[in-house]
């Protein structure tokens, strides 16, 4: 069943979409050389809680801490700890969520640490963000699930990869719908899987995570013994991005982003509908 919202619940979500936003402009701004991972932590909670909101990662399924910070070959669901420092030249995927009344919000990003990327990992980056974008905006009314996937495969296989090869699409997971859980059906993967058919029609109410997950080399990845931490099988490094996104009668709203995702949708042609919040 996919959960249908009315624009008063969008606008709730938006509220914490806004959160998750501040989330992540302040641990960006803290993801240096020398920081660690609980460091990032420490400023995730102290935003959240200024903002009268909860995590939604905090305590899911045992998850011990308020965001997921995934460096270089973790590809998702890294646990902040003050073990993991930050040096130059890493890359980090930070994924956070924030609760307000009950709705959820849900992003990620990925930022690199200090100066001197390896171009690759500039490319990796800017490809996964770039491909979430043409996945956010296939979220038109008429479409369907799969229009979404496609969009987000066709952009990554289109794109070359410095030093031949191609990229790798995670395979084990996905994106999802949103509401009044984190993770709620649809399941959205970030390819086409012929045998999952086209998957239900995207009307007014529709809410997604979307996120494509992509590595430097292989689309297999492996839990580690803390029954959390994803990493790619052949250890090389990955990009994460996200965006909560909802569709309404005027358009889509990306819920996460903070002008709604008007600039980079308007590169797609896409009109976004007026912040709920005015």
């Amino acid at each position: 069943m996919v959960q249908i919202k009315t624009p008063e619940q969008i606008a709730k979500m938006r509220e914490a979409g806004l959160v998750v936003a501040a989330v992540h402009a302040a641990t960006r701004e803290a993801a240096v050389p020398g920081a660690t991972t609980k460091d990032l932590d420490d400023v995730a909670r102290k935003v959240i809680a200024e903002h009268g909101a909860k995590s939604n990662f905090l305590g899911y399924g045992g998850f011990p801490a308020t965001i997921c910070t995934s460096v270089n070959e973790v590809v998702v669901h890294g646990i902040p700890d003050e073990k993991t420092v930050l040096k130059d030249g890493d890359i980090i995927s930070i994924d956070a969520g924030a609760i307000i009344d009950g709705w959820h919000g849900d992003a990620a990003y990925t930022a690199f640490v200090g100066t001197g990327h390896a171009p690759e990992l500039i490319e990796l980056s800017r490809v996964t963000e770039e491909s979430m974008w043409a996945g956010l905006a296939a979220m038109k009314q008429g479409n369907r699930l799969v229009d979404i996937s496609r969009a987000i495969e066709t952009y990554i296989r289109r794109q070359p990869k410095p030093g031949g090869g191609k990229y790798g699409i995670v395979e084990d997971y996905g994106g999802h719908g949103i509401g009044t859980e984190m993770h709620m059906d649809p399941h959205l993967l970030n390819y086409v899987e012929r045998r999952r058919g086209k998957g239900p029609k995207l009307v007014p109410g529709f809410c997604l995570a979307i996120e494509p997950m992509v590595s430097l080399g292989t689309p297999r990845t492996e839990v580690l013994e803390d029954d959390w931490t994803v990493i790619t099988t052949d250890g090389t490094w990955s990009s994460h991005w996200e965006h909560s996104v909802a569709l309404t009668e005027e358009g889509p709203i990306v819920l996460t982003a903070p002008d709604c995702g008007k600039a980079k949708l308007a590169e797609y042609g896409v009109t976004v509908a007026p912040d709920p919040l005015g």
